[in-house]
């Protein structure tokens, strides 16, 4: 018998092994606590925009596989329903950023998370709120 957060790793485990976009980039992931959720990555030369800043799209990638991650802790399939970001302050090239999930509510069927983005100062970079919705399929195998 496993416990929460040895299901919450496995379903990490597993999400991981199919997310070739995550993998793409760098990203790594690391959960502390079921529903919660640790992604950092570290932006490249070929992740900045026309500014010479990281491209927010990848910012807001960055927070949202932290929110993936944080809500498919329970071995219930689930997907985001939807998803805002407000930028705080640029990132760019060399900057390790951090995405940390939080888990504010999870009923039934839906639930609502909050990432914060931090570069490696602990400066605010993003705030990120997630709405998740579960989709009643289980993600680990028997």
């Amino acid at each position: 018998m496993i416990d929460d957060l040895e299901r919450a790793r496995a379903c990490a485990d597993a999400m991981y092994a199919n997310d070739k976009a995550s993998r793409a980039l760098g990203i790594e992931i690391e959960i502390p606590e079921p529903g919660s959720a640790i992604a950092t990555m570290t932006v490249r030369d070929d992740m900045t925009n026309g500014f010479d800043m990281c491209h927010g799209g990848l910012i807001f990638t960055l927070a949202d596989t932290a929110f993936a991650f944080a809500c498919n802790a329970y071995d219930d399939v689930t997907v985001a329903g939807s998803g805002t970001v407000e930028f705080i302050r640029p990132a760019f090239r060399g900057d390790t950023l951090r995405a940390i999930a939080l888990e504010e509510h999870r009923g039934r069927k839906s639930g609502i998370y909050a990432v914060e983005v931090l570069n490696q100062d602990d400066a605010f970079v993003a705030l990120f709120r997630g709405r998740a919705v579960a989709r009643g399929q289980r993600l680990l195998e028997e």
